[in-house]
């Protein structure tokens, strides 16, 4: 019988967010990018600029590549790398908030929080106690 680990506070599972194939649509070299400028605004506009797309047509092609919208990806690869810094960090979450591109650490926290149905705090704590 497999029985999923008890986490504290009814905290969801964590399982690392599917992400899109390379090259998908010719999207890859553009959601690459992406993933390296988090931490700057970026706009439906500015991605399909980079895919040399109309921002119809790259959110028609961005739908079938990934399964989901520009800011949903968007958020959730935000929340990806949020989780990274808060496991290989000691950086308030404020610094987290901006390196993510969520800005204010009250954003970032509800961001977060809907994602992973815990606090930036306890996540980083549950994760600090399992090391």
């Amino acid at each position: 019988m497999v029985v999923p680990p008890h986490r504290d506070g009814g905290q969801v599972q964590y399982v690392p967010a599917p992400r899109a194939r390379p090259n998908t649509a010719g999207l890859g070299q553009v959601l690459d990018w992406a993933r390296k400028h988090l931490d700057r605004p970026l706009t439906v506009a500015d991605l399909a600029a980079r895919a040399s797309l109309g921002p119809r047509t790259f959110v028609r092609r961005f739908a079938e590549a990934t399964g989901m919208s520009p800011l949903r990806w968007l958020t959730a690869e935000r929340v990806r790398h949020a989780q990274e810094l808060l496991e290989s960090t000691d950086e308030p979450v404020e610094w987290v908030a901006r390196r993510t591109g969520f800005g204010t650490a009250p954003n970032f926290r509800q961001h977060f929080r809907r994602a992973t149905s815990v606090s930036p705090q306890a996540y980083r704590r549950v994760f600090r106690a399992n090391r």
